[in-house]
């Protein structure tokens, strides 16, 4: 079951935008989040939490789109997230492991969105100043990444990876989008087995 949960999380950039998505939703995400571990038990990241659409449209003009794929802006009207989690560091209660725990807690809520049949994409090409004006996030408050929810409206294949060992993402003439992964012999250096 978590397997395939972890095979069906892929980075969605297009959704059903109509699909709205309640507060309660992304509540329940965050929990996910905030029950995760955390270096040190330190617990540094906020959220700000965004399904007003008018809110969404300018958490959207703060954001930059797969940039692998050099010939699309993002998901054009219609095909734009329903929701946002906008993941924040808490400077006062900083660590050196913000980036582990930032990672962990947007795994979780990503795994806790598939299960809900929805999508997301972490987002890390953000505008921030732009941004932080727009949430009114606090001055303490550093933005970390958005995580963008909706009902998924593409397909992801996970590919097997060419010999030549290229990591981009591509979209075929169908729109379906290919993500290769490496072989897990490539990954395994050594193992120690009685």
């Amino acid at each position: 079951m978590l397997k395939e949960l972890i095979r069906e999380n892929r980075s969605r950039r297009r959704f059903y935008q109509e699909h709205a998505i309640g507060h309660e939703t992304l509540t329940d995400l965050i929990d996910l989040a905030r029950l995760s571990p955390s270096a040190a038990n330190l617990q540094p990241l906020r959220h700000i939490l965004s399904c007003d659409p008018k809110i969404n449209e300018q958490i959207f003009s703060c954001l930059g789109w797969a940039a692998y794929i050099k010939d699309w802006p993002g998901p054009k009207e219609g095909e734009r997230p329903s929701a946002y989690i906008v993941v924040m560091q808490d400077s006062h209660l900083s660590n050196d492991y913000i980036a582990y725990d930032c990672g962990i807690a947007a795994q979780s809520i990503l795994l806790g969105a598939v299960e809900k049949g929805l999508g997301g994409c972490m987002i890390a090409s953000v505008n921030r100043k732009k941004l932080a004006a727009i949430i009114d996030a606090p001055s303490e408050y550093k933005i970390l990444l958005v995580i963008a929810l909706g009902r998924s409206r593409e397909t992801a294949l996970i590919e097997e990876m060419d010999a030549d060992g290229n990591v981009r993402y591509w979209r075929d003439e169908t729109g379906v989008h290919h993500v290769p992964k490496r072989n897990i012999e490539d990954i395994i250096t050594r193992s120690y087995v009685p």
